[in-house]
């Protein structure tokens, strides 16, 4: 490691560990830790006072902390949701999001001048769930009908763009991309069915590595760890996004720990929050453009808008349909304006969507730091809107198994 990656990554963890202590001073806790996280990235990066860059190495930890952040964003969906009536709904507004998007996206194309419009219509639907679990959780809302509605939305809205991304902007055509993303598929259920293929010797090898939990070998972390790069790996040599790979990762986690693993959520919590979580959002905050923002503002106010629009309305109007128990509407204005905002929630999604567009030509850096910032004033803005209109309520926490077909 050079003195100036050394240097650099000392202000990044710097940054990380002042962060939470700044969240934590502001009354009510309003403004999130990685809104902090992406400010400080910001001032430290190239278009600020310029005391850090990212380097390969730093950017080997980012890719790492992405990582990290969607699978445990994959490992902490019930999958029971997401096949239940709550994430068909949730799936079938993301398409009415996306069909929305290509409309606005293609009609203001008329207007003003916006190239790569597949990667910005997609950009648009997308929901952070990474970003808004940690939130959800702080604020009580995760056990609710309602955090359940937002989680369903949110994995929605961070799978299908996914896919989406990988259809139809990868370097294979639609039809290629689709086999790939088969093949990746048939791979990962390989990988998933592996501890089955032990036989008799999986109790034996179940017991060492739960011997081994809780000493310096660390097995369940390292197995986890290798489970992800592995995947990492193999998404790269089929030349598909790591959230691919770190959501699979997280499925197959979930499959492996049905009933979940209190001892092993804290170790990777601890992994991941600790250092590659927050490294990943303060490198992110310092690939924004700030001069190229501040000199469209117009352009910006547009982003923000276009995501309530494409995101936010039709959650909100979804919403409207789902039943309580006693067959009444289950929200009202307020709850469903709150899910809204919280769905509208952007920023992981949005910087990779960005990243594949820039990189493959059609999308200015200028462009992706527009879109990265308005995913930023939401992540700032919308779950503190929701927090204010949520203001004291208490919601019922419902078991995990109503609200099934």
């Amino acid at each position: 490691m050079t003195a100036e990656v050394a240097e650099s990554l000392f202000w990044i963890v710097l940054a990380a560990a002042i962060a939470p202590l700044l969240a934590a001073a502001v009354p009510g806790r309003l403004i999130p830790e990685v809104v902090l996280l992406l400010a400080a990235g910001i001032i430290i990066g190239p278009f600020g006072i310029d005391i850090a860059a990212i380097s390969p190495e730093i950017d080997m930890l980012q890719e790492l902390g992405l990582g990290l952040l969607f699978l445990l964003a994959g490992y902490e969906l019930d999958q029971r949701e997401l096949v239940g009536s709550g994430g068909r709904r949730a799936l079938v507004t993301w398409l009415c999001c996306l069909a929305l998007a290509f409309a606005v996206v293609y009609s203001l194309a008329h207007v003003i001048t916006i190239r790569a419009e597949v990667a910005t219509a997609i950009a648009l639907t997308s929901t952070a769930l990474g970003t808004l679990l940690p939130i959800l959780t702080e604020r009580g809302l995760v056990e609710t009908r309602m955090g359940r509605t937002i989680l369903n939305h949110g994995a929605i809205g961070e799978l299908c763009p996914v896919i989406a991304m990988a259809v139809l902007l990868g370097v294979r055509g639609a039809a290629g991309s689709v086999l790939v993303l088969g093949l990746f598929a048939v791979a990962a259920v390989g990988v998933a069915l592996v501890p089955r293929r032990f036989g008799g010797s999986q109790s034996r090898l179940a017991a060492v590595i739960e011997k081994g939990a809780d000493t310096t070998s660390q097995t369940q972390v390292r197995l986890t760890v290798l489970l992800l790069v592995g995947l990492i790996a193999l998404a790269a040599a089929f030349d598909l996004d790591i959230i691919i790979a770190a959501f699979a990762a997280g499925f197959i986690l979930r499959r492996t720990l049905p009933t979940g693993h209190e001892g092993l959520e804290t170790k990777l919590g601890g992994l991941a929050f600790g250092l590659l979580v927050p490294v990943f959002f303060v490198t992110s905050g310092m690939n924004i453009d700030v001069d190229g923002v501040v000199q469209r503002p117009e352009v910006l106010v547009l982003a923000i808008v276009m995501l309530l629009l494409v995101r936010g309305l039709p959650v909100f109007i979804a919403t409207r349909l789902e039943k309580a128990d006693d067959g009444r509407r289950a929200f009202d204005k307020r709850e469903r304006a709150q899910i809204a905002l919280y769905s509208t929630t952007g920023l992981p999604l949005i910087v990779a969507v960005t990243t594949v567009a820039v990189d493959a030509g059609p999308m200015t850096p200028t462009n992706a730091s527009i879109l990265v910032a308005a995913g930023a004033i939401t992540v700032l803005i919308l779950p503190l809107t929701a927090t204010l209109l949520g203001r004291g309520e208490v919601e019922e926490i419902i078991p995990a198994e109503e609200d099934q077909d």
